[in-house]
């Protein structure tokens, strides 16, 4: 029997339908206005997009300037003289990096709580601290007309983009999400990037603090068994009151250990073409925008291709149509450290030589967004900037400054300028005189066949018996600086028998140099798996040079895994332990992203950190502990050869560190990755994404600015393709932030990535488009007659 169906009144099927109806409505209302929003908001952020064909007016030009935009986004700027090249590219800087731009200064300024607010007022206290700026200003003074001109030409042309950019509502989007616009540029601006480069690169100050901890908390002999080591039989390029360390440095900002580079020259001897072959890679932070803008920069005299800081004139980094050149950090001992006795009843004098010194006292008001002004002040003694104290006067008798190179008025830019135009060697070491700061290893090729190197920078002479490995006595005058190294004393490498020059941050002289460079040289691995591939090969071409910045080979694994495996031969270790074990002793020694071997590794050498100084180091001073990584080798060679080491004893000897260490290492990564060892890759946790700095604060923000995922990645710290990680997440956060070779035989060719990719517009086809190739080593092309290309034209006024 069928049931009878529900009655429903007509009226009120009727609301029904009508609720219904008018909810299609709403949602389709909604819909449309976020369409309409979406597509304003997509019209807003496409106006700010780099221009790249057509025209611009561009008043402040006497003549003509045309900008080719290659396939890979690489701006050529052909103008008929030097201003008006230096006006476009300020313009064309701008416009494809801006925001970053603003960033850099601000950070090197010390003014980001203008913008940011309260989140980073201790960062900018210790950049007030240091003084970037003030050297900055310092360093203007003494520069050339004609540098000066440079300067004030290139900020001519920033002006000119942001001026038309906020009058046409068309900043790049980061400025609307900040709520805030930029303020005119200046010289002062790009001599302050400079500096900023300078401290990036600069010392080693923070490796003094940690060894004045050590010597203070820790019983002597174990202090001293963490000054830095250089291992012997390594390869060189050349043949008075106790501080509260700890808190005293809480807030400072540490730049990376791994800063450094590769590079290398190899003479025509031994190459294909027989001319000589150059290549170069700095190992910088990785993010987005890259930290390099490449550009191509000619006039009627010269013809430059490169990499230039964003905010910065001409090329750093490159090749013109005679000479290359590249550069590595020397890291030589340019920051000291200096006790200071205040006057207990005056804290603004310190003592020195039996009298009391008034310091300088300079007033550093920092305003912040929705907050009220902090008035700071900074005080400077003869030696520099108290640095111990910046986040506040501590009140102590006893303080420390800073004495570095990088806080005297320098050159840097008037050497850039000079470098461009060289047609040879002696041109080229003639404008590295005014390179000052930082100090850095130079190889150079040209043309004509030669291949040259020269460790270059100011470099102080310490006092006879002093080492820079802890803080000196402020009050005594022998213990001041002795000048610096002359100019033609530094260390200099010209067509060497061996065919080829090579650095990658390692010690750079023998014993018998008369001069101190540095304490702490980076790990020997990359120059020596370097040294090794071009001693060994002849008949070199450019693809060599390019698969030998990519090259995974691990030398401290080729090393260290045979004596590890040799002391665990008759330990009883568990089956995954073995496993693991068993392994290493098969791998290749490659960082491969498809291996399990590196996973275990590198997890291992730090598990054998951890048991070794987490007891006894506060994590706050352990961030002072630089380049440990040489120490750690060090001491696990000398337990090894059966030498003391109370690192070790007091773990228990060092088979039970390593078993320790291993066990754990294991556990861990099995929680992590699963039970099947072999399943394991190194890709699964060793991953890059080039953050950008706005992609911290939401994920939305995220999701636009960071617009790939993760991407597995070979190579590590150790390797030459150079991949340092945050070993808590495994993120690839420095590494080649640009990778260049060129064959001298065509000058005219150069073989770049940069990382990853050309512009600073996440919507731009180059925002992102070398990620993948800087993972794989894919190169482009960058010509210096490039003729294929979008054309822009700026036209001056009539």
């Amino acid at each position: 029997m069928l049931e009878e169906p529900e009655y429903i009144p007509k009226a009120k099927g009727k609301k029904k339908r009508n609720w219904k109806k008018i909810s299609f409505m709403i949602t389709g209302g909604l819909l449309l206005v976020l369409a309409v929003m979406l597509f304003f908001a997509n019209a807003y952020i496409n106006k700010s997009l780099p221009q790249i064909e057509g025209t611009i007016s561009l008043p402040e030009l006497d003549n003509e300037v045309t900008v080719l935009t290659d396939d890979h986004g690489i701006p050529h700027i052909k103008a008929s003289n030097d201003r008006d090249l230096y006006i476009a590219q300020g313009y064309l800087q701008a416009q494809n990096r801006m925001f970053q731009m603003e960033l850099s200064r601000r950070q090197a300024s010390g003014t980001l709580s203008e913008v940011v607010g309260e989140a980073v007022i201790d960062q900018d206290k210790y950049f007030r601290t240091l003084g970037l700026r003030r050297a900055a200003e310092k360093s203007y003074e003494i520069y050339s007309e004609d540098g000066k001109e440079v300067l004030q030409w290139f900020a001519d042309g920033v002006n000119a983009y942001m001026e038309e950019a906020t009058a046409s509502n068309r900043l790049p989007i980061e400025f609307l999400l900040m709520g805030s616009e930029p303020a005119p540029w200046t010289p002062i601006d790009s001599l302050t990037i400079g500096k900023f480069m300078a401290f990036d690169l600069g010392g080693h100050w923070e490796r003094q603090a940690f060894n004045y901890y050590a010597l203070n908390n820790l019983e002597e002999e174990k202090a001293l068994e963490l000054f830095p080591y250089y291992p012997e039989n390594k390869p060189t390029i050349i043949g008075k009151e106790e501080i509260d360390i700890a808190s005293s440095f809480e807030n400072a900002v540490i730049p990376h250990a791994f800063n450094g580079s590769n590079n290398w020259v190899v003479s025509g001897e031994k190459t294909e073409t027989g001319f000589p072959l150059l290549a170069d890679d700095p190992h910088l932070g990785l993010a987005t925008p890259s930290i390099w803008l490449q550009m191509q920069l000619e006039t009627d005299d010269m013809n430059v291709s490169g990499v230039i800081f964003a905010g910065v004139p001409g090329i750093i980094l490159g090749h013109n149509d005679q000479i290359a050149w590249g550069v590595t950090n020397t890291g030589p001992d340019v920051q000291q450290l200096y006790i200071e006795e205040r006057n207990p009843n005056n804290k603004d004098e310190f003592l020195f030589e039996d009298d009391w010194e008034e310091a300088t006292v300079i007033d550093e008001p920092i305003h912040v967004k929705g907050g009220e002004t902090i008035e700071y002040q900074v005080v400077e003694t003869r030696h520099g900037p108290v640095v111990s104290e910046f986040a506040g006067d501590s009140g102590k008798d006893t303080v420390l400054s800073l004495r570095w190179t990088a806080l005297d008025a320098t050159t840097e830019l008037e050497a850039i300028l000079e470098i461009n135009r060289a047609k040879n060697w002696e041109e080229f070491e003639k404008g590295l005189e005014k390179f000052l700061v930082p100090a850095q290893n130079f190889v150079f090729a040209s043309k004509d066949g030669t291949i040259a190197y020269k460790a270059n920078g100011r470099i102080p002479i310490y006092p006879d018996g002093e080492d820079a490995l802890l803080p000196l006595p402020g009050w005594e005058a022998e213990r001041e600086w002795n000048g610096f190294i002359p100019y033609d004393k530094l260390p200099k490498l010209i067509n060497p028998e061996k065919g080829f020059i090579a650095t990658a941050n390692n010690k750079v002289v023998d014993e018998d140099y008369p001069y101190h460079i540095s304490n702490v040289w980076a790990q020997p691995y990359r120059y020596e798996r370097i040294a090794e591939v071009l001693g060994g090969e002849n008949d070199l071409n450019v693809e060599d040079m390019q698969a030998l910045q990519m090259d995974t080979t691990n030398l401290q694994a080729r090393e260290f895994v045979p004596l590890f495996s040799e002391q665990l031969q008759d330990v009883e270790l568990g089956e995954e332990e073995r496993l693991a074990l068993d392994l290493l002793e098969e791998w290749d020694f490659k960082d491969d992203v498809g291996y399990a071997q590196p996973l275990i590794f590198h997890h291992w050498m730090d598990g054998i950190e951890d048991i070794l100084y987490s007891d006894q180091i506060p994590e706050s001073v352990m961030e002072l502990f630089g380049a440990r990584g040489q120490t750690t080798d060090e001491i696990l060679r000398k337990a090894i050869r059966g030498e003391s080491s109370l690192w070790i004893e007091e773990n228990g000897g060092i088979e039970t560190v390593l078993q320790v260490s291993l066990e754990n290492t294991i556990e861990n990564l099995v929680e992590s990755y699963g039970q099947e060892l072999t399943a394991w890759e190194w890709g699964d946790y060793h991953k890059v994404q080039f953050d950008h700095p706005l992609s911290a604060v939401h994920p939305v923000l995220a999701y636009f600015f960071n617009n790939e995922d993760p991407m597995p990645v070979g190579g590590s710290a150790v390797t030459p393709m150079a991949a340092a990680y945050n070993s808590d997440t495994g993120e690839v956060d420095h590494g080649a932030s640009w990778r260049f070779a060129i064959d001298t035989s065509d000058m005219r060719t150069g073989y770049h990535i940069v990382g990853p990719g050309q512009d600073g517009h996440f919507k731009s086809e180059w925002y992102h488009n070398q990620m993948e190739d800087w993972v794989k080593g894919n190169y482009h092309i960058t010509k210096l007659d490039e003729e294929e290309g979008e054309v822009l034209r700026f036209l001056p006024k009539k």
